[in-house]
């Protein structure tokens, strides 16, 4: 209860109103399907609009949960699918480097 409380406050607000209008200057695409984004219907109203998301989810990285830099385009209908599972990135450390076949 308190996250929601404290989601909806004035900082909260703020920076997502950054993110939303540096992704709209931009032209951003959603960062989990790569698709463009709907940016004339209202923040988080419908399948396609503009809604934030966290790329470390911020229930398992509460510092960054204001962090800007951390806060990527999507659609509210990917955003909600994707849950608080991490980006792709943060699967775990390889085994070894791979390379990719020279010629």
């Amino acid at each position: 209860m308190a996250d929601r409380k404290r989601r909806g406050g004035a900082r909260w607000l703020l920076v997502r109103q950054q993110a939303f209008n540096r992704d709209r200057r931009t032209g951003a695409v959603c960062w989990i399907c790569g698709k463009p984004i709907d940016y004339s219907l209202p923040i988080s109203s419908a399948p396609k609009a503009w809604e934030a998301d966290h790329y470390l989810p911020f229930d398992l990285h509460p510092e960054y949960e204001y962090d800007l830099p951390n806060i990527r385009p999507s659609h509210m209908s990917c955003n909600r699918a994707r849950g608080t599972r991490a980006g792709i990135d943060l699967l775990g450390t390889p085994s070894r480097q791979w390379r990719r076949p020279q010629g």
